[in-house]
């Protein structure tokens, strides 16, 4: 018990002097918002976590987990396979796989793909901003792997390596980073305590043909080089690194009923910090309904009520299916769903 005591108090307390070293210089309305890449691996995985606000820090116990906090992965039992589509905003494609295994003693290993495609889009210029007749779109993905294992009955830590990669036309940046996580059952049998550091990686930069052009170094001169092919100088971004701590409280827990309540706080490195907070009922491990806030008092967000439900069903004695479902508000830039099937076995 007071490893693992321990190990939660440097994980936080390295959390916030890193997130503390991430607004030295700054004043307090400076938010770095659109100063990082990958903008992606912000949007969030599986239905009921988004239902439930992004507040699943405490409570990953699925597949989504290799998202949200790697060290939930430990309560997986025996086999898992997870498949999620979303309808993102702009009519964006967001899909996530994953695949996960209980080793039993030698813990758990889990593999993942988050991918996202824009759709085609024109080509458009300056000179011809109706469109060039070309078509282009933009592609990203994280290929992830996981370990996790429970050091003892209350606490478990779990890690996660990625590679990301985003393409935009006939451009690319790479780059691989990891994830971190640790999940503790205070002596509170029914609180719950969770930690995330994702995305801690190195910063990426654009390269390939759309950067390259030839130019006449001499306009005004007679006799020099007239063309030298040449690119564009690109800046270099970092990753959006996030420090996530969370809570899971089960206010009633009985054979037919359960209500947990959770809450997240979350300081990443281009944006203010925010609170997501959810709650969610379920009957007889059948039936759950969620509602939840997400991203509250994020500076000019637009991100706000979720809500879904799912159905967990019993194929035979030892395979389980679960439906899931989750709304999402974005304001003035509508909403977004998200769906998720699963399987246990």
């Amino acid at each position: 018990m007071k490893i693992s005591t321990t190990i939660v108090a440097v994980f936080l307390i390295a959390g916030s002097s890193a997130g503390q070293s991430l607004r030295n210089g700054e004043t307090d309305t400076i938010t770095k918002v659109g100063t990082t890449s990958a903008q992606f691996l912000k949007i969030g995985v599986g239905a009921r976590a988004i239902a439930l606000g992004g507040s699943f820090v405490a409570e990953a116990n699925d597949l989504s987990a290799l998202y949200w906090n790697p060290a939930g992965l430990a309560h997986l039992q025996g086999g898992a396979v997870d498949l999620s589509h979303t309808q993102y905003l702009a009519d964006i494609n967001y899909n996530y796989a994953a695949f996960g295994l209980n080793l039993g003693n030698m813990g758990t290993v889990a593999a993942s793909l988050i991918f996202l495609d824009s759709g085609d889009m024109p080509v458009r210029t300056t000179s011809r901003p109706e469109g060039t007749g070309e078509l282009f779109k933009v592609q990203d993905y994280a290929l992830q792997i996981s370990y996790a294992r429970a050091l003892t009955d209350n606490f478990a830590i779990g890690t996660t390596i990625k590679y990301i990669s985003e393409t935009i036309w006939h451009s690319t940046a790479s780059a691989t980073a990891f994830d971190v996580g640790v999940l503790f059952t205070t002596p509170f049998r029914k609180l719950r305590l969770g930690a995330n550091m994702a995305n801690f990686g190195p910063n990426m930069q654009m390269n390939g043909r759309d950067i390259l052009f030839s130019q006449d170094p001499g306009q005004d001169q007679e006799g020099n080089v007239e063309i030298v092919n040449a690119e564009y100088l690109m800046d270099k971004h970092p990753l959006p690194l996030m420090f996530r701590v969370g809570l899971a409280w089960d206010a009633m827990n009985t054979a037919d009923h359960r209500i947990v309540v959770l809450t997240d706080a979350t300081h990443p490195n281009d944006n203010s910090e925010y609170v997501n907070v959810g709650t969610e009922y379920t009957f007889r491990n059948l039936l759950a309904l969620r509602i939840g806030f997400k991203n509250a008092f994020e500076e000019d967000g637009e991100q706000g009520l979720t809500f879904g439900g799912g159905l967990n069903l019993r194929v035979d004695r030892s395979v389980r299916m679960r439906i899931d479902y989750a709304y999402a508000d974005f304001g003035r830039l509508e909403q977004a769903h998200w769906y998720s099937f699963s399987l246990n076995f």
